[in-house]
């Protein structure tokens, strides 16, 4: 039976409260202290994916429609996403914990930091955000022995709480925590442990890594033993896969010619992002969701290694007109997929890849420089309303390429 780690908590997991609505508030300071949400669209059917602290206490969740938040709170402010906003506070809030050790990016809204005295730096670190990013964010702060009871310490009084789980308290916290309190157990997970005797969060400490293994039926069941346990495991990094964007189609369009301007737009947006990440692509996917909901996708895989945005959006396309189904289209999503990393492709026998690589390069540049899509191909003309910049909290590898 392995016992509860002896080593001093000294990893901190800083969780910024409400990460998208608190940024509108600290910019409006007429938001503050008003139910809010940052919802993907504004409209009836939108998602939201941000409710501010005072929409929270009115029951508003992420994942609700904005018309059944609009029903717990007839007064709740809608706004759409800004992602310029939010990648400048992300920017400021990493820079700030820099000078703390190396920060480490869960998400767009939350860090992770090991050091040394860990409460003496967590308080004077919560000031700091305050003082030099913004008083009206609050940040949650765990301490723990490993990430994981970090995060969950993280949890624990939201928001703008400070909290450690270590040797001392351990027993005490897993008392008064449920089974869906922990972060990854959700409701399937819960029915697996159910299933196999496990009902509380002290069941699922006390049980074996042999039975947490039959539980889950994997691995992943030692993982949960260990990190219950207040042990650090290693991450399990796996290679980039794939590069993509989809859309939700706010009209009734079916057929590959009207759909062209959006899917050129997804496909730029995806080439800007996989050459900004280093890679090149052998592979272009196109999937469509119909709004009788049929459903249908089809992948090919090239010959050569693919970089410019221009050759993707031409075998996308060619994909796209392969659909058999001509009903109006719900949803539009596009991807590369079987990734190589740009300084190892092949260059072609046949054609000087150099000048064509520094043309798309420049102009990558110019969009970096002077805003998205200042430079772009005319079938894009008309859709600067169309698949919105959008951010997501847990592109950890995108965080990586802001600077």
């Amino acid at each position: 039976m392995l016992n509860f780690s002896p080593n001093d908590p000294e990893i901190l997991h800083i969780d910024l409260n409400s990460c998208f609505a608190s940024i509108e508030q600290q910019a409006n300071p007429f938001l503050r202290n008003k139910p809010i949400a940052v919802a993907a669209y504004d409209s009836p059917g939108g998602c939201i994916v941000a409710p501010s602290v005072e929409a929270k206490k009115l029951g508003i969740k992420v994942g609700m429609r904005v018309k059944e938040g609009k029903l717990l709170c007839r007064d709740l402010v809608v706004l759409p996403p800004d992602p310029d906003k939010y990648r400048d506070v992300y920017l400021r809030f990493k820079k700030l914990l820099s000078d703390y050790g190396e920060p480490v990016p869960k998400s767009i809204d939350e860090f992770v930091l090991k050091m040394d005295q860990p409460l003496k730096y967590a308080l004077e670190i919560k000031q700091r955000i305050k003082s030099e990013i913004g008083d009206w964010l609050r940040v949650s702060i765990g301490i723990g022995p490993n990430r994981f009871l970090a995060k969950t310490a993280a949890g624990l009084h939201k928001p703008d709480g400070l909290d450690v789980i270590d040797k001392n308290n351990f027993l005490e916290i897993y008392r008064d925590l449920k089974l869906m309190d922990l972060c990854g157990i959700k409701k399937a997970n819960c029915i697996r442990l159910n299933l196999a005797g496990i009902y509380t969060v002290l069941d699922f400490y006390n049980a074996t890594s042999e039975r947490l293994q039959r539980a889950f039926a994997s691995v992943v069941g030692h993982w949960w033993y260990q990190w219950l346990h207040g042990w650090e495991i290693e991450d399990h990094k796996q290679s980039r896969g794939s590069f993509g964007n989809s859309y939700a189609l706010p009209k009734l369009l079916s057929m590959p010619e009207d759909l062209a301007p959006i899917l050129t737009k997804l496909v730029e947006k995806t080439g800007q992002r996989m050459r900004g990440g280093g890679y090149y692509c052998r592979g272009v996917h196109v999937a469509v969701l119909y709004r009788d909901r049929k459903f249908w996708h089809h992948g090919e895989t090239a010959s050569e290694p693919i970089f410019d945005s221009r050759d993707i959006y031409k075998q996308a396309f060619r994909i796209l007109c392969q659909s058999p189904y001509k009903s109006p289209v719900a949803i539009l999503s596009e991807s590369v997929f079987n990734l190589v990393p740009a300084n190892v492709s092949q260059q072609s026998l046949f054609f000087d890849e150099g000048k064509k690589q520094s043309l798309v390069g420049s102009l990558d540049k110019i969009n970096h420089k002077y805003g998205d899509f200042v430079v772009c191909p005319a079938l894009m003309l008309g859709t600067e309303n169309l698949a919105p910049d959008r951010i997501a909290f847990g592109g950890v590898r995108e965080l990586g390429m802001l600077k």
